[in-house]
C-alpha cells in the first residue's frame, strides 16, 4: 500500500516525511538542521548570512551532526556568494536541495540541476513561480502572507492554488503552518507538503536565547504586526517595544533612530561610518526608500541578531509568522515531527474512510432532540 504521507517532495530529497525547516537567518543552524533530519525531515543550513568561510565550516559540521542530506540557503546578492556556491558543488553528495528568494540565473540553476541538487525558490507570488520555472527550477516554495519576515498580502489559502494552477512543477505550501491539519490540508490542496520556520525556531534545539523564546510562546495573534518601517518592505515581526518605537517614528525620530542603528551596525561589524553610509546608499540608488530608512534597513540585520543571537527581547527584532500567535509550546523537534505526523495520518484517514450512515436519532441527546422538534415546529 502506497504510503499517503509519500510525495515528490519525500522522493526527490530523501526525507520520511514532507516536511520542510526553512533557513532563518542565524535560527538555522547545524543543531537546528541535524534534528529536523534526523527526526524525518529535511531542513535548510541559512548561509545566506554566513561568509563563505563560516558556511564552508558549518556544512562540514553539519555532515558530522547527521547521516541524513540537508539543504543550503543563499543569495546570490550576497558577498561571497559565488564562492559559497562553489562549496555547495562541493558537497553535493550531501546536499540535496537549495533554496533562494532573489536568486540564480538560468545559467547557476542549471550547474545545480547538472550536480543533482534541486532548486526550490520561495516566491510570494504568481508571476515570481512562473519566472523560476522558466528559469528552470524543479520545485517551488509558495508563502502566503502569514509567513513571517519579508511577507506579502495574498493569503496561503488563496496563493497556493493560484500557484497550482500556474506551474507544472510540484508545490510546497509555507505560510501559517504549525501542526499535522496543517500538513493534511496543503496535501488536500495538491501540495507536496509544507515548509515551516515560526515552528521549527519554536524547538528545543533552536539556538535562539531563551529571553526571545519566551517572547515567541507569550505572543498572540494581537502581538503580531506587519510593518514597513524597518526597510520599507512589509515584514511581519512581534510587536515589541523597538518595533513599536519604529513604528511611532516621525521623520525626526526616524534619523534619530537610523543613527543609532547605524552606531550599533558600525560597532558589531567594524565597518567604518563610511562604509556604513555606503551600505545604506546602495539601497537607495533607484529612489526606492529614504535614506534614514534605508540606514535602518542596512542595520536591520544587526537589530535581528540582537535577539536572536544575543537574546535582547526588547531591544532586538523578532521575525516571526503569525503562527506563532496560537503555538504555546517549545518541543523537540522530534516530539514535533512525532506529532505533525500521527495527526497528519490520522485526519487524512478521517476524510477518506467511506461515510457510514447511521440513526440520527440514535446519536442525539433526548435534550437535543426535544430542541430540534421545536425547531421544526417553529418554537
Amino acid at each position: 500500500m502506497t504510503d499517503i504521507l509519500a510525495t515528490a517532495l519525500t522522493q526527490r530529497l530523501g526525507c520520511r516525511l514532507p516536511v520542510i525547516q526553512t533557513a532563518m537567518g542565524w535560527v538555522a543552524k547545524p543543531a537546528l538542521v541535524a534534528a529536523t533530519s534526523n527526526a524525518g525531515a529535511f531542513g535548510f543550513l541559512a548561509c545566506a548570512v554566513m561568509s563563505p568561510q563560516e558556511a564552508r565550516e558549518e556544512i562540514a559540521r553539519l555532515r558530522d551532526l547527521t547521516p541524513h542530506n540537508f539543504g543550503v540557503n543563499f543569495h546570490s546578492f550576497q558577498p561571497g556568494a559565488a564562492e559559497i556556491v562553489e562549496i555547495i558543488l562541493a558537497n553535493k553528495d550531501r546536499v540535496s536541495a537549495v533554496s533562494f528568494g532573489r536568486g540564480p540565473d538560468a545559467k547557476m540553476i542549471g550547474r545545480f540541476r547538472d550536480a543533482g541538487i534541486l532548486c526550490i525558490p520561495t516566491v510570494g507570488a504568481v508571476k515570481h513561480a512562473e519566472k523560476m520555472v522558466q528559469l528552470g527550477c524543479e520545485m517551488v516554495t509558495v508563502q502566503g502572507g502569514e509567513g513571517g519576515g519579508h511577507t506579502g498580502a495574498v493569503p496561503t489559502t488563496v496563493l497556493l492554488p493560484q500557484v497550482l494552477d500556474a506551474v507544472d512543477v510540484p508545490v510546497v505550501a509555507a505560510g501559517g503552518f504549525g501542526d499535522g491539519r496543517g500538513l493534511a490540508a496543503a496535501l488536500a490542496y495538491g501540495a507536496v507538503g509544507i515548509a515551516m520556520g515560526t515552528r521549527f525556531l519554536m524547538t528545543a534545539e533552536s539556538p535562539v536565547p531563551a529571553a526571545p523564546k519566551a517572547a515567541y510562546v507569550k505572543a498572540g495573534t494581537g502581538d503580531i504586526a506587519v510593518s514597513t518601517k524597518v526597510d520599507g518592505i512589509p515584514q511581519r515581526m512581534i510587536l515589541n517595544p523597538l518595533l513599536k518605537r519604529i513604528e511611532a517614528s516621525g521623520t525626526l525620530a526616524m534619523w534619530l533612530r537610523a543613527l543609532e542603528a547605524g552606531l550599533e551596525m558600525k560597532r558589531q561589524t567594524g565597518m567604518s561610518w563610511g562604509q556604513v553610509m555606503a551600505t545604506a546608499k546602495s539601497m537607495t540608488a533607484h529612489g526606492e526608500m529614504p535614506l534614514a530608512q534605508a540606514m535602518m534597513a542596512a542595520a536591520a540585520p544587526v537589530m535581528i541578531q540582537r535577539a536572536v543571537v544575543s537574546g535582547d527581547a526588547e531591544h532586538g527584532l523578532m521575525a516571526t509568522g503569525v503562527v506563532a500567535g496560537r503555538l504555546k509550546d517549545l518541543p523537540s523537534c522530534a516530539e514535533l515531527l512525532a506529532s505533525i505526523e500521527t495527526e497528519a495520518r490520522a485526519r487524512i484517514a478521517a476524510l477518506t474512510q467511506p461515510f457510514v450512515s447511521s440513526n440520527v436519532e440514535t446519536r442525539t441527546s433526548p435534550k437535543r432532540r426535544v430542541s430540534t422538534a421545536l425547531d421544526t415546529n417553529g418554537g
